[in-house]
């Protein structure tokens, strides 16, 4: 019989407004790493665009995050930095915030994933 070893599981990270942050807090995805930095970035309308663009980039480069959830409206402010990101993980999922609806023709990450697909090969 061989032994496992324990593999430590992945994190997901949240880059968003409050309400957002605090939902998923609640939810129970808050994590301090070793180095205290936390899975979560509160943005306002006072967060300066470069903040945002720095916290997307230290997400990417952590090891222990698979998942990056970012309000769409956030993530259109940094638009470029996530376009840039193209490695399968940590993946970067666009969602609604409670102010901002999700508008599927800005979701970069979804057009990309929609030209991977023929829709006639999904047709039988």
């Amino acid at each position: 019989m061989a032994l496992h070893a324990a593999v430590k599981g992945k994190l997901i990270s949240v880059i968003g407004d409050e309400d957002t942050c605090v939902g998923f807090l609640l939810g129970g995805i808050g994590e301090i790493n070793k180095n205290r930095h936390p899975n979560f970035m509160v943005v306002d309308k006072n967060t300066p665009v470069s903040e945002i663009e720095e916290c997307f980039k230290r997400f990417v480069k952590r090891d222990d995050i698979d998942i990056i959830l970012i309000n769409q409206n956030v993530a259109e402010l940094v638009r470029h930095v996530i376009d840039a990101h193209t490695a399968p993980v940590p993946s970067v999922l666009e969602i609604p915030s409670k102010d901002h609806p999700y508008d599927a023709s800005k979701d970069s990450i979804l057009r990309r994933a929609k030209g991977m697909f023929n829709p006639e090969d999904l047709v039988r």
